[in-house]
């Protein structure tokens, strides 16, 4: 039946036992000689009220007897170019029914029985076709186990290759890390020592050390890695530390002049930032054997990047670098010992799964001198109060960091932006005190003159992006305000709130949408 310009619509009454119902398509004119009378259909469709009636509208139809596509489970198949569900399913299914049976098992017959797997090929099937969803999740379980089994083989086949490797630096035994420790400032925590022990003995034997070492936020990671830079420098090799921002190799470069400097070694940075021709001074005195310790970005991974001799590659902020990215580092050098370090919480058991090609050392102590951090969710309608209490703080002589997603405002996402911030607190919020931004976009130059002036305390507030998410060390800045905090991961909470904690603080979050909010 046409029923206006070129629309048509097909309609039939079909009954069963329970009564009767009006089906309903669109522009199919073909269906017309489709269905014979007193022959049993099946049909599935969403079910409305038309008129008063039942009513199907284009629904999955099939002769009963033949039901591929209804009365049963159905697998939903991302779709490309012009296939339709039915061809997917009908080559899935012509694909299974070929190969079912013929299937090598990639699981050995104990581990099947042990935990009550199903083979490979009832599997394949269930996961496709299953009969019910009890067997659709034994399917969907053997599956998960394989992939995850087959990836801790691989590592641990990767693992083994460094133990078996026995041509690994055996660092000197006369280069003691406790000449640093007894002139340091203060004290070590006990789990300092606990992993430096795990460390020296990494490095006093025959294989290259492969150490993933994990410690919270301002737990003392740095330091560790100096003192195991110095062991590899005094025993005659160079070390390289990776840092994933300037900002934050920057950092390090002053920390490790400061501990090691005094003990003759030399330590120089190399950042995309610096000029051609100190970067061709740097490399030239690299490739001699003129620097002791090399800290960078990701200019250190480039090819004209030559070390004398390589003994110790440090990754900090390991998350942010590919296993490439540090397997290219350590082939700068003949077989160097490897420390990785983070600051995201991994529990003990994932990180076995992850990393296992590492062995790993905790550092699961925070020195005396880290405070508490405090941690509040805050309503948007409290904003005025959260000002007030940030100008309290700043007529205290402290500053203050505020953390928004995005750099520039976007409308669909309608979230608050750093620079609209900055320009808002600058001319109506706090006039009266030094507001600045700083984001991923500025030049390196830029942003490593704000970070200066912040650190000097020239800055009050200084609003920013997730920049300084990593490595920056302003003991004066004990509060931190995160705009649409629902917008960061909990990993990316945890490594901002590390930027305070010096001395007695406070983080507020922000929500745009109020929601409960339990502290990590």
């Amino acid at each position: 039946m046409r029923i206006r310009g070129n629309m048509t619509i097909c309609k039939l009454f079909a009954r069963d036992e329970t009564g009767g119902i009006e089906i309903v398509w669109y522009n199919q004119t073909y269906l017309k000689n489709t269905f014979t009378p007193d022959k049993r259909y099946t049909f599935y469709g969403k079910v409305k009220m038309s008129a008063g009636r039942p009513t199907l509208q284009s629904p999955v139809y099939e002769l009963e007897g033949k039901n591929q596509n209804t009365g049963k489970i159905i697998p939903i198949y991302p779709l490309t170019y012009k296939l339709s569900q039915n061809t997917i399913r009908k080559i899935i299914e012509n694909g299974i029914d070929e190969a079912y049976g013929k299937l090598d098992e990639t699981l050995p017959e104990y581990l099947l029985k042990k935990y009550n797997l199903d083979d490979i090929s009832t599997a394949i099937k269930q996961i496709h076709f299953p009969d019910n969803f009890l067997d659709f999740n034994r399917a969907r379980r053997r599956l998960v186990f394989e992939e995850l089994f087959s990836m801790q083989l691989a590592l641990l086949k990767l693992k083994n290759k460094y133990d078996v490797n026995k041509q690994g630096i055996c660092f000197s035994k006369e280069s003691k890390m406790s000449d640093v420790i007894n002139d340091l400032p203060y004290n070590l925590t006990r789990a300092q020592e606990r992993v430096l022990e795990e460390i020296n003995q990494d490095m006093e034997s025959n294989k290259p050390m492969n150490r993933l070492l994990q410690g919270d936020v301002g737990s003392g990671k740095t330091v560790v890695a100096e003192l195991a830079a110095y062991k590899c420098v005094k025993s005659g090799y160079q070390a390289v530390i990776m840092a994933p921002t300037a900002i934050l190799a920057g950092q390090h470069l002053e920390s490790f002049t400061e501990i090691l400097g005094k003990y003759g070694i030399r330590c120089e940075l190399l950042v995309s930032g610096i000029t051609k021709k100190n970067k061709t001074a740097i490399l030239k005195r690299l490739k001699n054997g003129e620097i002791d310790i090399l800290i960078g970005t990701h200019a250190v991974f480039e090819d004209n990047v030559e070390f004398k001799n390589l003994g110790l590659v440090v990754t900090d902020e390991q998350h942010r670098f590919g296993v490439r990215q540090r397997t290219k580092l350590v082939q700068k050098g003949e077989s160097p010992d490897v420390l990785v370090m983070t600051a995201t919480p991994i529990p003990r058991t994932l990180a076995i799964i992850l990393y296992g090609d590492l062995d790993i050392s905790i550092i699961d102590e925070l020195p005396p001198n880290r405070k508490k951090i405090e941690t509040y969710a805050v309503k948007k309608d409290l904003e005025a109060r959260v000002n007030a209490f940030i100008a309290k703080q700043i007529e205290e002589k402290r500053q203050c960091y505020i953390v928004c997603p995005l750099v520039e405002e976007n409308e669909e996402m309608d979230l608050k932006s750093a620079v609209e911030l900055t320009k808002t607190y600058q001319e109506k919020v706090f006039p009266n005190y030094c507001v600045e931004c700083l984001h991923g976009k500025m030049k390196a130059k830029e942003k490593d003159d704000i970070m200066e002036r912040f650190k000097n305390g020239e800055i009050d507030i200084l609003v920013s992006t997730t920049v300084i998410e990593v490595g920056v060390n302003v003991p004066n800045a004990n509060i931190m305000v995160i705009e649409n905090a629902e917008r960061f991961g909990l990993a990316q909470l945890h490594q901002l709130r590390g930027r305070v904690g010096r001395r007695r603080i406070s983080i507020l979050l922000y929500f745009e949408i109020p929601r409960k909010f339990s502290d990590y």
